[in-house]
């Protein structure tokens, strides 16, 4: 359950002081819109979070301003919230700025080969990663670990505006992977095998691959 697990990390280590409660309470309900546990068009109240934290409903409230304005959440006055949906076309942006960004990347990144063995290890440490969460079958922690890879591959460019930018774009990876996988929990590993042959790619230097491939990856997961 989500709640614990939030709940243990925060105790695991007592000699940190527990985060403010309205920060509790904005993780723990972002975390529950990301991963789909509150799916779009879903409506819950202050007391819904607050039960679950053992919090006061003022710091929820708190929260939940936060995510309204991160077009995450709408409040509904005297009714709670509703989790707002991934507007139209907002899907379409995300990939293609994600595709743009990735291939500038490598682009940038192969013009320096003396770079490129330490963002392949990088890379591959991430696909490790990734790959543990799906053999344990944690599509959530897999969502996550997806981001984290693509964003190793812009990180290696080493273009500090369009690192920056794309990490605005993380927590809508996140929920798209989520929407796009949970329902085929069986593609995980072929979304394993194209993040290999794109790390191939990238071994080979073979930037004019790089993009087709990207392309046909995103297509596959979110497009079809």
């Amino acid at each position: 359950m989500l709640t614990s697990k939030l709940v243990d990390r925060t105790s695991a280590d007592e000699r940190r002081p527990d985060p403010p409660a309205a920060d509790r309470a904005y993780t723990l309900t972002k975390e529950l819109v990301l991963t789909g546990e509150f799916p779009g068009g879903h409506l819950f109240s202050e007391g819904d979070i607050a039960d679950r934290l053992s919090l006061s409903r003022t710091p929820v409230r708190e929260a939940f301003i936060r995510l309204q304005a991160e077009g995450l959440l709408r409040l509904i006055p005297k009714r709670g919230v509703i989790v707002l949906p991934v507007p139209p076309g907002e899907a379409e942006d995300v990939l293609d700025a994600r595709e743009a960004i990735e291939t500038a990347a490598v682009r940038r990144l192969l013009r320096s080969p003396e770079r490129v063995a330490p963002a392949l290890d990088e890379l591959r440490a991430a696909l490790r990663t990734q790959r543990g969460h799906a053999e344990a079958g944690d599509l959530a922690a897999f969502a996550e670990a997806d981001e984290a890879f693509h964003r190793a591959i812009v990180t290696a460019g080493r273009n500090a505006l369009l690192t920056g930018f794309y990490a605005t774009l993380a927590d809508r990876q996140r929920r798209m992977s989520i929407h796009a996988l949970g329902p085929t929990p069986e593609r995980l590993p072929v979304v394993l095998r194209e993040h290999q042959e794109l790390i191939d790619i990238i071994e080979a230097g073979d930037h004019a691959a790089f993009g087709p491939a990207l392309r046909s990856h995103l297509d596959r997961v979110h497009r079809r």
